[in-house]
């Protein structure tokens, strides 16, 4: 069993208490140590309704809480083995791709660039996110005027946040810190003192 195989049981009890799940988990070498990252969300309802809001993004807070669990919960597992280890705990930066329904519903209200399977790309705004579909609200161009387009998750063959410096408002959602990963990394030295880095 590969590291990233043993390190998922360990963690995802206690991400799943914080109300998180792993998006990804990556060990690469680094000198004598290894850099442990993992990306993390915030887990949606599972009642299968469509979302049309904003989801909040993660605090540093609870990244930092997040980074606390997954350490100890590696330490407690010995799932990381003899070698010394650096971990981050990060959520999704918006240079991630969209691939699953649940991204696409964390991004209502973001301007997306979709890649079409059988018609040319567009970008627009995430208006709302379901199971198996989304709508879009396209601008309106000198060729055409502003729409809204319903597309099934199958025929996006690849979908792209767009950074925007200016956005519409929406609510109390700090835009700054969706356009930027929150991180917390730990410093896991060869005593079992534990250093914290921010």
């Amino acid at each position: 069993m590969s590291v990233k195989e043993q390190i998922r049981p360990a963690v995802e009890g206690p991400l799943g208490a914080l109300g998180l799940l792993i998006e990804d988990i990556a060990v690469t070498p680094a000198g004598r140590r290894r850099l442990v990252r993992i990306w993390i969300d915030r887990r949606l309802d599972d009642s299968g309704a469509d979302s049309v809001t904003p989801t909040p993004p993660l605090t540093l807070d609870e990244v930092a809480d997040a980074t606390r669990a997954v350490s100890d919960a590696l330490d407690d597992t010995g799932a990381m083995g003899e070698q010394p280890y650096t971990l981050e705990v990060t959520s999704p930066g918006v240079d991630r791709h969209l691939t699953e329904p649940r991204h696409f519903r964390r991004n209502v209200s973001r301007l997306v660039t979709l890649t079409r399977t059988e018609a040319e790309p567009l970008t627009g705004r995430i208006v709302r996110a379901g199971a198996h579909t989304l709508t879009v609200q396209v601008p309106a161009t000198r060729k055409q005027p502003a729409s809204m387009v319903d597309l099934p998750y199958a025929d996006v063959s690849k979908a792209v946040v767009q950074v925007e410096f200016s956005r519409p408002a929406d609510g109390e959602r700090d835009t700054d810190s969706m356009d930027e990963p929150d991180t917390d990394s730990v410093d896991e030295p060869d005593t079992d003192d534990l250093d914290e880095e921010s």
